[in-house]
């Protein structure tokens, strides 16, 4: 690997650095080379080695502002605004147009949430700064704290016209795009800014996921392809331009991008269970269900591995097996009412319908209040004979479906099973009313009602 000059000093002066503590011999740095050993020690969360580097620099260099800025940095890092505040105003003082002393003015300012005086602050450096794109990227993220995402953007676009390069403002730029739900405007900002730098794969990317967010996903393949062209290692390219691959419906085009993923990087879970589906759709169906093994053998732990392989199996109408992965699904996620739902769908195609109405009540206890578990929990309850029971949710179905011709239609056959009349004639003319055309659900799952004359009167009585 070859490091610059600078990275060479930097490296130098820190083996300089620790050398002298082990020693305990004293020698000599100029300022900034203090200040970059503190600043690294920071960044790598060495503080106490950044603290001993600052002592030692302001013993050497007392009178150095940019130790003492330094150090004001360290003091904002450790919340004593206070003691930071004052070593700056004695900084301003001797240096009123020094910028790093309005930058972190700004940072106490933003530490306290005053994000508005954090931006004066950050606006004054500007007027002395060099490195625009820095505090234009700072003031955009006060923006973002303050929620104004178009300030924000507006910010990280003018740090971007600085620093092509900055690839975090680039990112906080689409994320704005994003929030704004500008997705057509980021793909002009993108096209305009590739123009000028047409091999930054990162801009391919973003772009890329601009179009695959407004379903042009024949130009999201295009944009990641230039991605990939550009940097044949960057893996969420390729698994991005996967899944535009798998809404054009080109499955194998998809499985291609999903291998060159797992070469790039170890296989995950959701890779594999990608690559099940692909070969499914293709109605591969022996590697189909290799992927789905391998997916839960890479994460034993991944309920949707075993629950892709329950789907399999329910496709592939072998209940059994599909009864068996469920349960490996619930045991690791027992309160997600989709997996008692399939639960009791397995159990009921097995005609085991006590269990089967044990998984809609579940499902329902853990948050299902869909139509068709209301209903296809009273159909098992019918099935066995438990006429009330299935009244009784029907009508709890009500409160959340008032006005549902598929449950007055049950309710109707129910009354009738239970000689009840009055109720029955009631709710079979309420779903008359709401849907004449799908009476068939009484004949469908109340076949003996459906034959009896009184409710065939009663229906061509409505007609008329």
């Amino acid at each position: 690997m070859n490091l610059s000059h600078e990275e060479e000093e930097n490296s130098l002066s820190l083996s300089k650095f620790e050398s002298m503590l082990k020693t305990n011999k004293v020698f000599f740095f100029d300022s900034e080379e203090f200040e970059d050993i503190i600043l690294h020690y920071m960044d790598t969360g060495r503080m106490n080695l950044a603290k001993k580097a600052l002592k030692l620099g302001l013993e050497q260099h007392p009178k150095s502002t940019g130790l003492k800025l330094v150090q004001v940095e360290m003091l904002v890092y450790e919340d004593k605004l206070e003691v930071a505040e004052k070593l700056l105003n004695e900084l301003y003082a001797i240096e009123p147009t020094n910028e790093e002393i309005y930058i972190q003015k700004a940072n106490i300012y933003s530490k306290k949430d005053q994000h508005e005086k954090a931006i004066e602050y950050l606006k004054i450096a500007l007027e002395y700064t060099d490195d625009f794109a820095d505090v234009h990227s700072m003031i955009g993220m006060e923006y973002l704290f303050m929620d104004n995402l178009e300030l924000a953007k507006e910010n990280f676009i003018k740090c971007l016209d600085e620093d092509t390069e900055d690839y975090s403002a680039l990112y906080n730029v689409v994320y704005c795009f994003d929030f704004l739900d500008q997705n057509e405007e980021a793909v002009v900002y993108l096209n305009n800014f590739i123009d000028k730098n047409p091999y930054s794969e990162v801009a391919w990317h973003q772009l890329g996921r601009q179009f695959y967010a407004l379903k042009n996903y024949e130009k999201a393949v295009w944009a990641f392809d230039y991605a990939t062209l550009i940097d044949e290692g960057f893996l969420g390219a390729f698994m991005e331009k996967a899944k535009s691959y798998e809404k054009l419906k080109q499955y194998k085009e998809a499985i291609e991008c999903y291998k060159i993923a797992i070469e790039l990087d170890d296989p995950s879970s959701f890779v594999l269970l990608r690559m099940a589906k692909c070969y499914e759709r293709l109605e591969n169906y022996e590697f189909a269900l290799n992927y789905y093994q391998q997916t839960v053998h890479e994460d034993p732990s991944l309920d949707k591995g075993w629950i892709a392989i329950t789907d399999f199996y329910i496709r592939q109408k072998n209940y059994q097996k599909a009864l068996y992965y469920v349960n490996k699904a619930i045991a690791i996620d027992g309160e997600n009412p989709m997996y008692w739902k399939r639960y009791a769908a397995v159990n009921s195609a097995l005609h085991f319908f006590e269990e089967a109405e044990f998984g809609y009540r579940r499902a329902f206890e853990s948050g299902d209040v869909n139509l068709d578990t209301f209903t296809l929990w009273t159909d098992v309850l019918q099935f066995l004979g438990e006429f009330e029971s299935a009244v009784a949710i029907l009508l709890e179905a009500t409160d959340q479906f008032p006005e549902e011709y598929e449950i007055e239609y049950r309710l109707a056959g129910l009354y009738f099973l239970m000689n009840k009349k009055i109720k029955a004639t009631f709710h079979l003319n309420n779903g008359l009313r709401l849907n004449y055309k799908n009476k068939t659900v009484l004949r469908d799952y109340f076949p003996v009602v459906w034959e009896r004359t009184e409710v065939k009167n009663l229906i061509a009585k409505f007609n008329k």
